[in-house]
């Protein structure tokens, strides 16, 4: 889940992981109701402080995405399907974004990337 976080980003370690569970969350990987990873579990897992993973679950507290139980853990809330969707389709304009950027850096135009896309969509040929 976490194999795209990485430490020499410019963007900030606690952004990365709360990006990435605010799609698990969108996605249902996490359903509502379910606990996250405890602090200390998950900064383990990353090799981050966990200060990191407090602050990513902070934004995604602020953000309604879940609610911290003080001594409890981190909980998913329930999300209405319109918000689901709308953060589904935020991270995959932001997706296509940074595709879109890559693909600029090593002279791939915009009708190149879609027909790649086309074929891996049907199976890679």
């Amino acid at each position: 889940m976490f194999d795209d976080i990485d430490p020499r980003s410019p963007v900030p370690l606690y952004e990365q992981i709360a990006a990435r569970l605010r799609v698990a969350i969108a996605s249902s990987e996490y359903s509502a109701g379910e606990s996250l990873p405890s602090v200390r579990q998950l900064a383990t897992l990353l090799r981050v402080n966990p200060s990191t993973v407090v602050q990513a679950y902070r934004d995604l507290e602020r953000e309604g995405f879940v609610e911290m139980r003080h001594g409890a853990g981190t909980y998913v809330l329930d999300l209405p399907a319109i918000r689901r969707t709308g953060e589904r389709e935020r991270m995959t304009r932001e997706l296509v974004r940074r595709l879109m950027d890559d693909g600029a850096r090593l002279g791939i135009s915009a009708k190149e990337l879609i027909e790649a896309l086309k074929v891996e969509a049907a199976g890679g040929a």
